[in-house]
């Protein structure tokens, strides 16, 4: 079934089937509370610049922390593929980094920190060693080697090109740096939809704290709305015309195949507050919060989940609650991977449907 027969298929479901895709009612959809916007750039120190790769829908995401950031890391997925995240623990030395790099292309994606290493080092970022810097350039990948040519990864120059194009400006969501090749709902052959990249931020009343999320969503299982317990997107019914509900269809034990380590989000979640380094682990763990609200199944042996945590300090004269953050980056971080799904385009080759081919989808 193409996508145009799919969005008529979703008219013509009725009341029941309409409820497995979106059972929120209109009325009921108007009195929900909006999306958090925004973007982690509303963080003050902190720019963000994305690259795509040509022939293939791939690209990576770099954010950029050009007078550096207090970092921690959490890593929850049995399948993850990372760099420097042992440097991130809090009994280890260096506490400042650079810049994170989130990467299509699994293990291959992780060449694209070396382009943002060179960036840094030749404007002089980095941790010093006497004779010149070593910049500190954490990163994380996911898989998504199964859309298109196999061949073409984010390799160092499109980390510089990324780090080029960095900038304290919004950024768009959806199938953009990170998330270009990013697909969803994949426990099942053929069923997958459309993932993508989301940022959202929060600035708490009162205050001029800042909380924001990255994350890109290739994730094993489906996308629900935190705010309505909704499935938005995930694996289909062979005909395309339903949500086949991953959680539901393992309980059943129905057509559940072994799958490989072909997934994963990645993401940060990222605040003006100072914290310390073993702060910002905490706040990284809580924020695994917002993975479990918005995704299900989550950090499975086929993810590799993994969330980084950074501190800007740029909040003067605070001194910030790591429950408080920690609280805020978890529902923050819930709705990026909403917005992510819900921004996300189609693809052609292979044929994969996003959010918006679905016709009783709800408005962002």
């Amino acid at each position: 079934m193409d996508r145009r027969s799919f969005g008529a298929a979703m008219v013509g479901l009725g009341a029941a089937g309409a409820a497995m895709l979106h059972s929120t009612s209109a009325s009921a959809q108007d009195s929900l509370p909006p999306l958090m916007e925004g973007c982690i750039t509303d963080v003050p120190g902190i720019k963000l610049g994305h690259a795509l790769m040509e022939g293939r829908p791939t690209g990576c995401s770099v954010i950029l922390c050009e007078e550096g950031a207090r970092a921690g890391v959490d890593v929850r997925g049995s399948a993850p593929g990372t760099r420097e995240t042992d440097l991130l623990n809090p009994t280890n030395m260096v506490d400042t980094v650079n810049a994170i790099l989130l990467s299509g292309g699994s293990a291959y994606g992780l060449d694209a920190a070396g382009g943002v290493m060179r960036w840094l080092e030749e404007r002089g970022m980095g941790h010093n060693v006497g004779r010149g810097v070593v910049p500190i350039v954490p990163a994380a990948i996911l898989f998504d080697l199964g859309v298109g040519d196999f061949a073409i990864r984010p390799d160092a120059a499109a980390g510089y090109a990324a780090c080029d194009a960095a900038t304290d400006q919004p950024s768009a969501n959806g199938n953009v740096g990170a998330g270009a090749g990013a697909t969803i709902g994949k426990m099942f052959r053929g069923s997958s939809m459309k993932g993508g990249l989301g940022t959202a931020s929060y600035t708490v009343p009162g205050t001029n704290i800042v909380v924001a999320a990255i994350v890109a969503v290739n994730a094993v299982g489906d996308v629900i709305d935190p705010r309505t317990g909704q499935i938005v997107a995930g694996a289909l019914t062979e005909d395309r015309s339903a949500f086949r509900n991953t959680e539901q269809q393992i309980l059943a034990g129905h057509n559940v195949i072994t799958s490989s380590g072909q997934n994963t989000t990645i993401g940060a979640v990222v605040t003006n507050a100072p914290f310390t380094k073993t702060e910002m682990t905490k706040i990284a763990e809580m924020a695994h919060d917002g993975f479990a609200r918005a995704i299900s199944p989550i950090h499975t042996m086929s993810d590799g989940d993994t969330i980084f945590g950074l501190s800007t300090g740029k909040s003067d004269g605070v001194t910030a609650s790591v429950t408080a953050i920690g609280t805020i980056g978890a529902v923050v971080m819930s709705h990026a991977i909403v917005r992510a799904v819900m921004a996300a385009e189609s693809l052609t080759d292979p044929d994969i449907p996003a959010y918006r081919d679905i016709a009783h989808s709800t408005p962002l």
